[in-house]
């Protein structure tokens, strides 16, 4: 039981960060989201609010590079296309007003150096573990190392910064546009 609490707290505070950010993530709002008792804050999270923006942070983290893992990896083509499919929901809902919970750890200047700087690490952690396991599916599907290394950097940029642009659009076009850029610079099918 003390588990499900802990994770129906995480969990909240996963969409806490992604609609409202770090500053704004309250405890009172993980209470009311997640159905815990107030006593239950400092028995999970004895760091407070900056143990539970980590914790959350990487099972996001750790969620997406699942998701990512099970994208198919026959062509660089069908990886991109695969994952493009897979983030534009998440995309239109920033567009309607989320974002990334892992880069809300990273942008928001609501916490001290020392904080920040965990909360950094966090963030970087789970940008390279995305890059490295979609580098790996280009690799398999016959790109050299570095060019799946670039695409894979490329791919998480067009991921991140379309949160913003689409965010401030309010539409996913930004997005559409950058997708098709980066479709556009690999071979077509067939």
């Amino acid at each position: 039981m003390a588990a499900d609490t802990k994770s129906r707290m995480i969990s909240a505070a996963i969409g806490l960060l992604q609609r409202h950010g770090l500053a704004a993530m309250s405890f009172t709002d993980v209470l009311a989201e997640s159905g815990a008792a107030r006593g239950a804050i400092y028995h999970h999270f004895p760091g407070g609010k900056q143990q539970l923006a980590l914790e959350a942070a990487r099972r996001n983290a750790e969620d997406v590079r699942g998701h990512l893992h099970e994208l198919p990896a026959r062509t660089p083509r069908e990886v991109v296309e695969a994952f493009l499919g897979n983030v534009r929901p998440v995309v239109q809902a920033s567009a309607e007003g989320g974002g990334c919970a892992v880069a809300a750890v990273t942008v928001d200047g609501g916490a001290a150096n020392a904080d920040q700087s965990s909360l950094r690490t966090v963030a970087a952690d789970a940008f390279t573990g995305w890059g490295d396991e979609l580098a790996g599916k280009l690799t398999h599907a016959g790109m050299s190392s570095s060019q799946a290394a670039d695409l894979a950097t490329l791919m998480i940029v067009t991921l991140e910064g379309a949160h913003i642009l689409c965010r401030a659009a309010g539409s996913i076009a930004p997005f559409d546009r950058a997708a098709a850029a980066l479709l556009s610079g690999l071979p077509s099918p067939g």
